[in-house]
């Protein structure tokens, strides 16, 4: 009985993670538009609740950036 169960949660589980996918509820893109002296560091407090360095790994990875240099007028997508 047990192993019955078991399989078919297993099954319901793969069916599930299979067929999921985003709501959509995460709200519009916002955009930043960077200016001259800013800074990841200061765009990550600005915008990110908790420790700036998640927001920095968060800005780097949406916006495909190989170092943390960025440049006066360029547009990064903020998570």
């Amino acid at each position: 009985m047990f192993v019955r169960l078991a399989i078919i949660a297993t099954v319901a589980l793969v069916l599930w993670a299979m067929f999921a996918r985003d709501s959509g509820a995460g709200g519009p893109e916002r955009h930043y538009r960077v200016r001259g002296g800013d800074t990841l560091w200061s765009i990550a407090v600005a915008n990110f609740a908790g420790d700036p360095r998640e927001g920095i790994w968060e800005l780097r990875e949406r916006n495909h950036l190989e170092s943390t240099t960025i440049q006066p007028g360029q547009v990064l997508t903020l998570p």
